[in-house]
């Protein structure tokens, strides 16, 4: 009975003799299911490129967590802390630091930076160490009164390695109210260039250096880690920071550049949502046709009918016609939206050999290129999706064929 539905809903589909607006829409809804897919494929793996390149490339560079001493003085027994968290498995690597915001002053201009004060010795050990190029490293760690600045921050100064640079801090007095600011001179050694904005605003100087600028007696100021899991983060760190006796201020890679993920997310379900309405609005175009294809074939339904046809035959073969329309719709889409999402890289740098512009700017992203990860299980999730709402769309035309009665058509 199946075969026979087949070779009903494969011949009426094919019926040369089927009225051309009834081709046009049923055509228009196979390539709008189409379009809807590749789409849906082709973003949704750009958006898991980019959180790929997130935890690759952002997170990589940026510490994913920190806690920092309330008190001015810094965070007592840091290396007993720092020995103890060192049996973590999940703690990858952890460093003291100062962190000193002020301006920074070469002649007439200034720009404002967040320096961070760390060891060297310990620092030629962390990660983001090991993923950035710094050649200048040496003849950093060997001047105690020198600033390693992000490449941004020395185009913005016109600064060069070798000149000097004087770093500002604000001073408040007993009454909250401002005083002059401490200067200090430091001699430019080198660049960090990590992308991105990032590069607008990195700083690092000599931790002993910093302990005299700031006062912190103790050593350090806080520490930073670097989790197996950036994603564990937020967690580790509270718990971490919870455990100390000393009052600290708990801060994670989410809270500094966490927008980033949450844009991703967000993008990820609008996608979902606008690209499955795109689909649902295309399948309410096979409602159309079959609805249009119903009445045009009533007296060769009502012929079947006579013949001892069942409703459920009926049934059947309109929902497998307009299935159909999803099915072609629905694997070209995911055809070409797979063949597109693993070359969507090679495709975005052809094009912008071509036309000369770029997608994504070094300067601006923390990566220039366009990526893309294809996940098989957002391809399965977009294939059932299309094909569910086509079948749905099929039910209603099919259950009026259902309805037709062969003696008031025949009787005509």
């Amino acid at each position: 009975m199946f075969n026979l539905s087949w070779q009903l809903a494969w011949r009426f589909r094919r019926d040369k003799h089927q009225n051309g607006f009834i081709s046009f829409i049923s055509a228009s809804s196979t390539l709008g299911i189409a379009m809807g897919c590749f789409t849906l494929i082709l973003i949704l793996s750009v958006m898991n490129g980019f959180e790929r390149a997130l935890e690759d490339e952002l997170l990589n560079v940026i510490p994913h967590g920190e806690i920092t001493a309330a008190s001015s003085q810094g965070l007592e027994n840091w290396q007993a802390i720092q020995q103890q968290l060192s049996h973590d498995p999940q703690l990858v690597f952890s460093q003291p630091v100062i962190n000193i915001t002020g301006l920074l002053q070469q002649g007439k201009k200034m720009k404002a930076v967040e320096v961070t004060a760390v060891d060297p010795r310990i620092y030629a050990d962390s990660p983001i160490f090991k993923a950035i190029d710094v050649p200048d490293w040496p003849a950093f760690a060997s001047k105690p009164h020198s600033i390693m600045l992000g490449a941004g921050i020395m185009r913005e100064l016109g600064v060069s390695i070798g000149d000097k640079v004087q770093l500002l801090l604000p001073q408040f007095s007993q009454g909250n109210q401002l005083k002059a600011p401490k200067s200090q001179w430091l001699e430019v050694a080198g660049a960090l260039s990590i992308g991105g904005e990032l590069d607008k605003h990195i700083a690092l100087m000599h931790l002993t250096h910093a302990q005299g600028i700031v006062n912190v007696t103790t050593g350090a100021q806080g520490l930073q880690f670097y989790f197996r899991d950036p994603f564990s983060a937020p967690q580790k760190t509270r718990d971490i920071g919870y455990s100390l006796a000393q009052h600290v201020y708990i801060s994670d890679w989410t809270r500094t550049q966490g927008h980033l993920y949450q844009d991703i997310i967000l993008v990820r379900w609008v996608v979902y949502v606008v690209l499955t309405l795109v689909i649902g609005v295309a399948c309410f175009n096979i409602v159309s046709a079959q609805m249009m294809a119903v009445a045009e074939k009533q007296a060769e339904i009502a012929m079947l009918k006579t013949m001892g046809a069942e409703n459920s035959l009926i049934i059947r073969t309109f929902v497998l016609q307009g299935g159909l329309n999803g099915l072609v719709g629905t694997l070209a889409g995911a055809f070409f939206g797979v063949l597109c999402a693993l070359n969507v890289s090679a495709i975005a740098l052809f094009i912008e050999r071509i036309t000369g512009t770029r997608f994504l700017s070094g300067d601006i992203y923390f990566i220039d290129f366009l990526p893309s990860e294809l996940h098989w299980q957002d391809v399965w999730i977009t294939i059932a999706i299309a094909l569910s709402l086509s079948l749905v769309a099929t039910v209603w035309p099919a259950l009026r064929a259902a309805k037709i009665q062969p003696a008031q058509v025949l009787g005509h």
